[in-house]
C-alpha cells in the first residue's frame, strides 16, 4: 500500500518544489505567503485576483510559480473563516490538500501552515491536517499488475512537509494520530481484501500480528467453540469448508485493577446469505461484511501503538456463510452459549447469531465495564440513515452520549435509534426462546433487540454500520471503497473517557 510520509519543520518558505499556501475568506494570505508575494513583485496577489479566487473552504487554486521565484508550483487552499473551523475541518483540509497533490501527481510538497488572521495554528490542528492527508493518500492496489500513470504515481507515496510554528509540538501530536491512521489503514485493507484471500483463518493470522505491539492475542478454534456451546455462531459457518475462528485481543495499558472495556466485531468474511441466498447482483460486496471486525482490529492497533492508558478487550467472530448440503436451514433451532434457543427464520440474518455468542462469551469471561459491538448488520439501517450516519442503539444514555460526542469530533457520526418492549416481542418465537428476525418492519431495531438479549444487563452499545463500513461515501479524507469507519470514532471515545 502506498503511504504519505509526514514531516514537520520550522515555518520557512521552501526554496524549490511545490508549496501549498492557506488563504482565508476573501483570499487573505498569511505572513509567509505575503513574503512570497512581495518577493515576486505582487505576482501572487495579481494571479489570485485574476482567478476571482475567494478562499472558500477547501477550494484550491493551482498556479504556476510566479516569476522571480525558484518554486515549481504554488497551490492556494481555502480555509473559509478560520475561526469557525472545527477539529474535523482541519482533518478534511489535509485530505483536500492531499487530494489535489495526488491529482497533479506530486511526489513531494511543503505546506505552509499559517492562518491569515494572525492567530497561531495549534499543534493539534497541524497534526489533524497531517492525519487527513495520510488518510486521503490511501491506495489499495496490491493486486494490480499493470498500473495507470496516476495509480503508479500514487504508489510511490507522497512526502508532505508541514512548515508550522511549534513544529516540535506538532510532531509530537502527530505521533498519536499516526497510530490511528495506521489503524484505519489496517481496517480498510481488511475490508477490501478479496474473500478468496481473507478466510477466517487468514483474518485471525493478521490479527495475531498485533502481538508485536504488546497486544495479547488468543485464537479459539471450532473445536473449542463447540466445547463452549456456541451453537448460534457455529451454525452460521457449517455450510463453509473454511472453519470459523474467535479472536480475542487484549491491550493492558491501564492499571491492573481497572475493569476492562470491550469492543466486539462481526466478522462474516463472505456472506452469500446461506440457504436464504442473496441476489447475484452486488453479492461481491459481501466481502465487506466483516467491517465491524476490521474496525475492532484497527482500533486495537491504534490503542496499542499509541500506548493508550486503558484496559481494552477486542473480540471478533470470524466465519463464512455459505450454502451447501451441510448449511443451516430456515426452521432449524440452535442453542446459544447462553443456553437460550433460537429459531432460524432467515439464514441471511446471520451476523446477530455470531454476535449473540461472542457478546455472551465476553461478558461472561471478562466482566467488562461496558460492551460495544459493531456490525454491518442490516440493510434497513441504510434505508433509515443512508451513508452519513451509523445507527446507534444503547442501554446506557451515558455511553450513547460518549459515542455521539466522539462522532461529532471525528466526523464519524451516529444517530441514536430506539429500543423497547414493543420491538422486543417481535422476535419472540412459537417454537424457541426467540427467532432470528422480526420481519420487514423495524428491521434494524429488532436486530438490536436480538443482540441485547445476550448482554446479560452489562451496559451496551450496538452500532449498525451497514451504511458506513463498506462501499463508503466519498469524502475529503477517503476515496476508497472501504472507509475504515469506526477506528477514529472509538479511539476518540476511549481517549476522552477511559484513559487515566
Amino acid at each position: 500500500m502506498s503511504a504519505a510520509t509526514i514531516a514537520f519543520q520550522k515555518p520557512v518558505l521552501p526554496e524549490a518544489g511545490i508549496v501549498v499556501l492557506l488563504a482565508g475568506d476573501g483570499a487573505a494570505l498569511g505572513p509567509l505567503a505575503g513574503e512570497l508575494d512581495t518577493a515576486t513583485g505582487g505576482t501572487l496577489a495579481r494571479a489570485i485576483a485574476a482567478a476571482a479566487y475567494k478562499g472558500k473552504q477547501f477550494a484550491v487554486l493551482d498556479l504556476i510559480a510566479p516569476a522571480g521565484s525558484s518554486l515549481d508550483r504554488v497551490l492556494v487552499v481555502g480555509l473559509g473563516k478560520p475561526a469557525e473551523m472545527t477539529e474535523y475541518d482541519w482533518t478534511r483540509l489535509g485530505g483536500a490538500i492531499a487530494g489535489k497533490l495526488g491529482e497533479i501527481k506530486a511526489e513531494a510538497a511543503t505546506l505552509v501552515v499559517e492562518r491569515p488572521d494572525g492567530v497561531a495554528v495549534e499543534a493539534a490542528q497541524a497534526a489533524d491536517i497531517a492525519l487527513g492527508a495520510s488518510l486521503r493518500h490511501y491506495r489499495f492496489d496490491r493486486y494490480k499488475t499493470k498500473k495507470k500513470d496516476d495509480e503508479a504515481n500514487g504508489a510511490k507515496g507522497l512526502k508532505l512537509s508541514l512548515a508550522v510554528e511549534g513544529h516540535a509540538a506538532a510532531k509530537k501530536a502527530w505521533a498519536g494520530r499516526q497510530a490511528v491512521a495506521d489503524g484505519v489503514t489496517i481496517a480498510r485493507d481488511l475490508v477490501i481484501e478479496p474473500p478468496n484471500v481473507l478466510s477466517p483463518e487468514e483474518f485471525a493470522r493478521r490479527a495475531k500480528e498485533l502481538q508485536k505491539l504488546g497486544v495479547e492475542v488468543e485464537i479459539l478454534t471450532e473445536k473449542e467453540m463447540k466445547k463452549l456451546g456456541m451453537g448460534a455462531f457455529l451454525g452460521v459457518g457449517q455450510g463453509s469448508t473454511r472453519p470459523p475462528r474467535l479472536v480475542v485481543m487484549r491491550w493492558n495499558g491501564g492499571k491492573e485493577k481497572d475493569q476492562p472495556i470491550a469492543f466486539i466485531g462481526k466478522g462474516v468474511v463472505f456472506d452469500t446469505g446461506g440457504i436464504s441466498i442473496k441476489p447475484a447482483a452486488g453479492m461481491e460486496d459481501m466481502k465487506g461484511d466483516m467491517a465491524g471486525a476490521a474496525c475492532v482490529t484497527g482500533l486495537m492497533h491504534a490503542l496499542a501503538a499509541r500506548k493508550a492508558k486503558a484496559n481494552v478487550i477486542g473480540a471478533i467472530g470470524l466465519v463464512e456463510n455459505m450454502p451447501d448440503g451441510n448449511a443451516q436451514r430456515p426452521g432449524d433451532i440452535v442453542t446459544s452459549m447462553s443456553g437460550q434457543t433460537i429459531e432460524i427464520i432467515n439464514t441471511d440474518a446471520e451476523g446477530r447469531l455470531v454476535l449473540a455468542d461472542v457478546v455472551w462469551y465476553v461478558q461472561d469471561r471478562f466482566k467488562p465495564r461496558f460492551m460495544l459491538d459493531l456490525a454491518t448488520l442490516t440493510g434497513a439501517i441504510l434505508v433509515a440513515l443512508g451513508k452519513s450516519h451509523a445507527g446507534l442503539f444503547s442501554t446506557s444514555d451515558e455511553l450513547a452520549a460518549q459515542v455521539s460526542a466522539a462522532g461529532e469530533a471525528t466526523g464519524e457520526r451516529v444517530w441514536r435509534m430506539p429500543l423497547g418492549p414493543d420491538y422486543d416481542k417481535m422476535i419472540d418465537s412459537t417454537f424457541a426462546d426467540m427467532k432470528n428476525t422480526g420481519g420487514r418492519y423495524g428491521g434494524s431495531i429488532t436486530a438490536a433487540q436480538f443482540i441485547k438479549r445476550f448482554t446479560n444487563d452489562v451496559p451496551w452499545v450496538h452500532l449498525d454500520i451497514a451504511g458506513t463500513g463498506m462501499e463508503a461515501s466519498a469524502s475529503e479524507i477517503n476515496k476508497a471503497w472501504s472507509s475504515g469507519w469506526g477506528v477514529r470514532l472509538l479511539d476518540r471515545m476511549v481517549k476522552d473517557n477511559y484513559e487515566g
